[in-house]
C-alpha cells in the first residue's frame, strides 16, 4: 500500500534531448524538402526522435518554429554575403566584388544551409503573419545588396543608368530560382555561381 504522507509526484513530459537548435535543424531541413503545408509538429518530432510535446519546451507553434527558421535562413545568407564582400581587397573592382557576393548567396542556399533553402522554398507558403515577422530581416538583406550596388555606382563602376532596387530584384530572383532545379551531381554551385555572375555582368550577345 502506497504510503499516504507520500507527495505524488507530477507527470511530466520529459524535456527534449534535442534541444531548441535541434528541433530546428530537423524543421528546416524538412520544410526544405516537403514544403510547409506537408509539415507538421508531430512529423518534426518524429523526425528528431522525441515525443512531439517536448517540442513546447521550445515552441509555442508551428508557426514559431517557422519565424524562427526565416529569420535564420535570411541571416545565414546575409552574414555569407556581408563576410565575402568584406573579405575583397579595397582596390578590388566591381566585377570582383559582385562575384564574390553572387557566389555566397548560391553557396549559402545550395550548399551549406537548410535554413537558407527553406527560406526561400516556404516563404510564399506561409501565412501572411509568419511573413510580416520575418520581413525586418529579409528588408536587411535587401538593403546590404542596394547599398552594395550604389556603391559600386557612385564609383561609377556600375552603369548611371542602371536601377540598383530592379536589378537586385531580378538578381536574387534568379539566384533564389536555383533551388527549383539545381542538381548538385551535374554540377557544383561555385561553377554555377560563375556561370550566373558572367551573364549579369556581361551580357550573352557577342
Amino acid at each position: 500500500m502506497a504510503d499516504a504522507g507520500r507527495t505524488k509526484k507530477k507527470t511530466e513530459t520529459p524535456r527534449s534531448p534535442v534541444g531548441r537548435k535541434g528541433v530546428l535543424d530537423v524543421a528546416a531541413r524538412l520544410f526544405r524538402d516537403q514544403g510547409y503545408g506537408s509539415v507538421s509538429l508531430r512529423k518534426i518530432a518524429d523526425a528528431a526522435g522525441i515525443k512531439a510535446g517536448s517540442i513546447y519546451y521550445h515552441f509555442g507553434s508551428k508557426d514559431e518554429i517557422v519565424e524562427a527558421i526565416l529569420d535564420e535562413g535570411i541571416w545565414a545568407v546575409h552574414e555569407k554575403m556581408r563576410r565575402a564582400v568584406a573579405e575583397q581587397a579595397d582596390t578590388a573592382g566591381a566585377p570582383v566584388i559582385l562575384r564574390a557576393a553572387i557566389s555566397a548567396h548560391l553557396r549559402a542556399l545550395l550548399d551549406v544551409s537548410d535554413y537558407s533553402s527553406a527560406n526561400v522554398r516556404i516563404f510564399g507558403q506561409v501565412p501572411q503573419s509568419v511573413r510580416d515577422a520575418n520581413l525586418p530581416a529579409r528588408r536587411a538583406y535587401e538593403t546590404e545588396w542596394d547599398d552594395l550596388l550604389a556603391r559600386l555606382q557612385k564609383k561609377g563602376e556600375l552603369r548611371a543608368d542602371v536601377d540598383v532596387r530592379r536589378f537586385r530584384l531580378m538578381l536574387i530572383g534568379a539566384l533564389n530560382a536555383t533551388l527549383e532545379w539545381f542538381d548538385p551531381s551535374r554540377g557544383d554551385a561555385e561553377a554555377l555561381a560563375s556561370a550566373y555572375a558572367d551573364v549579369f555582368l556581361n551580357g550573352m550577345l557577342e
